[in-house]
């Protein structure tokens, strides 16, 4: 499966230490092993979904869409923080 990255997403991923990047591709692997683990939104956002995982304690959320072929990675950020799309 190809990994595609937003640029937003690219920017939100340079952002934390070395230690928080572990949690994240850890994340990003679990969602190629089953990307129906997130929760699929309705409405506008169709096509789009939340994956929630916790990166020192503090809850995470990680959009993304995928078809068979590919996997895009569209946003990160904490609860509080986090705009979709």
């Amino acid at each position: 499966m190809e990994i595609l990255q937003t640029p937003s997403f690219n920017r939100q991923v340079r952002k934390p230490h070395k230690n928080q990047r572990k949690e994240i591709e850890k994340a990003i692997r679990n969602i190629v092993t089953d990307p129906t683990l997130g929760k699929a939104k309705i409405g506008d956002l169709n096509g789009v979904y939340v994956y929630k995982f916790k990166m020192l304690n503090q809850l995470n959320l990680l959009a993304y869409q995928f078809d068979t072929s590919q996997l895009v990675l569209v946003a990160l950020g904490s609860h509080e923080n986090f705009t979709e799309i």
